[in-house]
């Protein structure tokens, strides 16, 4: 049977093993619960845990209250569009970080359940992954940003062969990175116009906020602190808050990294207008070089360049082709015949067009 941590006696054996929030087993099934044990459950915020209907003595189990199989919430989850759950999340985080700048604490398992549907969902629908960033809206940016980088954080690890357990430690780091921002002073957050240099240097500042938001949440690894804190490094030290060589820098902040500025520069944003991820990966391979980690951009390239002969594109001059032959060596510059002039383009030999989108 399934309670809450609250419903627990001493002698209750567990059934099944317990898990942190990061998915890292805390507790392993026939663990025999001591007044220690139900007190390690409660610090590290578990929500429920099964245990047998007998005690280790012998006699049963009849806790007040017993948690039911959500069968039908997860069947009307399963039953939602991407983009619904998307929405959904950016609103259940928007409310979450007007808590934070009240002065709330950190609810990680809040995070989590919002990470997990959408990861799946993508999982069922990779082709979400091309579509997302139109979903931003430019006066919500910040909260369609961080769901965006937990979600595509976390993929992207999936793809780099990361366990399941590090998929959702990463989408935690990705989703939390820019939480820090609830503590920026809301006149420089809300400013209309330009930033000054001063405010610049307190923007600058998140990343150590966002980490001192989450240090000392129970259960939460050094890997998704690091993640967090190090998100705005560079591989060539320019970064901040630390300026950290490549060799300090944790392989998810990598991650975060090239998820963050890919993300941000496909959005529209106040003052500064989405460009085409096509054009962005190349953008950041060429003008970007040595900044970010070459392996994380290749993935991210491979997954958002995943063109299949006969797809129909549209170029940034607003013509429409198919893609007729994929070029190994620029996966984002196929060929493609143009639809009302059957003209054959070699996009790796024109510096002047580009991908704007694929027309699904």
């Amino acid at each position: 049977m399934k309670v809450k941590p609250n419903q627990l006696e001493l002698g209750c054996i567990l059934s099944k093993d317990v898990f942190t929030i990061s998915d890292r087993v805390l507790m392993r099934k026939k663990t025999v619960l001591t007044e220690d044990y139900i007190h390690v459950l409660k610090a590290f915020l578990v929500d429920a845990v099964e245990v047998e209907a007998t005690l280790v003595n012998g006699q049963p189990f009849t806790p007040k209250e017993v948690i039911e199989p959500e069968i039908e919430d997860t069947e009307k989850s399963g039953n939602k569009s991407f983009i619904d759950l998307y929405l959904e999340a950016v609103s259940t985080y928007t409310d979450m970080f007007k808590s934070w700048q009240a002065g709330s604490k950190v609810d990680i398992l809040g995070i989590r359940q919002i990470l997990l549907p959408l990861l799946d969902k993508l999982g069922e629908q990779p082709n979400e992954l091309i579509s997302i960033h139109h979903y931003a809206a430019k006066e919500a940016y910040i909260f369609h940003h961080a769901v965006t980088l937990g979600l595509l954080s976390s993929y992207l690890g999936k793809k780099l062969n990361y366990s399941k357990a590090e998929q959702i430690q990463l989408g935690i780091a990705g989703m939390m990175s820019d939480s820090g921002m609830a503590k920026i002073p809301y006149r420089i957050l809300e400013k209309k116009g330009p930033l000054t240099a001063l405010e610049y240097d307190e923007i600058k500042k998140h990343p150590l906020y966002s980490y001192q938001m989450i240090k000392d949440v129970p259960g939460i690894t050094e890997a998704v602190l690091l993640g967090i804190l190090q998100h705005h490094e560079r591989e060539d030290s320019t970064g901040y808050p630390m300026k950290l060589p490549s060799t300090k820098l944790h392989r998810f902040s990598r991650i975060i990294a090239v998820i963050d500025i890919f993300h941000a520069m496909t959005s529209e944003r106040p003052y500064k207008a989405k460009q085409s991820p096509y054009r962005v990966i190349e953008l950041i391979i060429k003008d970007n070089f040595g900044k970010y980690d070459l392996n994380v951009v290749r993935v991210l390239c491979n997954l958002i360049a995943n063109f299949i002969i006969g797809d129909k594109v549209r170029l940034n001059n607003n013509d429409i082709a198919e893609v007729i032959f994929i070029e190994p060596h620029a996966p984002t510059r196929p060929m493609v015949k143009v639809e009302d002039t059957g003209e054959i383009i070699k996009l790796a030999n024109r510096s002047d067009l580009y991908l704007e989108e694929v027309i699904v």
